[in-house]
């Protein structure tokens, strides 16, 4: 699973920018009424609006737009109709990439994801050409100074996790997405400080780019869909050294 943390990095600060250019607020409004359609609006009983909700706080989105937002998930504001979609493509250096989307409107989302790739040097694939390449699991990424890994270990393995690597900022801890929501709330209750939690595709083996030019390309189309109103998350299965990352900042 080596390659999510950096990724999921790369994801962090590509929100921070998204927060300046006004898309974040939508993309995490539309999380919230998603959630709270499918699993009810009371967060307590709801770790998927929960994890939503802290998202959304965690980036100032209003409490006034939160509660619109679970009420209109509820029909409490009159029915919402988003279709979950995700697209299957192939990305430069051959990479392969899965664009996670909710839209009320396929036919329009459809047509902008295809030119966004075909503009950035990827190809939209037919369902299945890609996913196989890819594992689905709950992750949830620990952080905190002197953390004990041993202890952390030991701990979430016997509340669900599979697997724990290191991270920047502490530890991310791998899971089957049913064990997501239980091994969350242990470590909660074990007062850990979880900076996200999510059920996320992990490449089963990462494409390493070496060529900074590449590296460069696929970054840019990452971006270009991460951008799009409708994406919620794109996943690729790229690996970028450090060495080469420092050539790109």
């Amino acid at each position: 699973m080596s390659g999510h943390s950096k990724w999921a990095n790369i994801k962090h600060r590509k929100a921070a920018q998204d927060a300046k250019r006004g898309n974040l607020f939508q993309k995490l409004v539309r999380a919230i009424i998603i959630a709270a359609k499918e699993g009810g609006g009371d967060p307590a009983m709801n770790m998927r609006l929960k994890t939503a909700i802290e998202r959304a706080k965690a980036v100032s989105v209003p409490m006034d737009n939160i509660t619109r937002a679970i009420k209109r998930g509820t029909g409490e504001l009159g029915d919402v109709s988003y279709d979950e979609l995700t697209y299957e493509a192939y990305g430069p250096g051959g990479t392969a990439v899965l664009v996670n989307v909710m839209t009320d409107n396929r036919n329009r989302t459809t047509p902008e994801i295809r030119a966004l790739l075909t503009r950035n040097g990827g190809q939209m694939g037919e369902s299945g050409s890609v996913s196989w390449m890819f594992d689905r699991k709950g992750v949830i990424e620990v952080k905190g100074e002197n953390l004990d890994e041993d202890e952390l270990m030991s701990f979430g393995l016997e509340n669900g996790m599979s697997d724990m690597e290191e991270s920047d900022e502490g530890f991310t801890l791998y899971c089957e997405p049913g064990d997501l929501d239980a091994l969350q709330k242990a470590l909660e209750d074990k007062k850990y400080v979880i900076e996200n939690a999510e059920v996320s595709m992990i490449a089963k083996t990462p494409v390493e780019i070496s060529d900074p030019e590449i590296a460069r390309k696929v970054l840019k189309l990452s971006d270009a869909l991460d951008s799009h109103d409708d994406v919620q998350n794109v996943y690729s299965n790229f690996e970028i050294p450090d060495e080469i990352a420092a050539q790109l900042e």
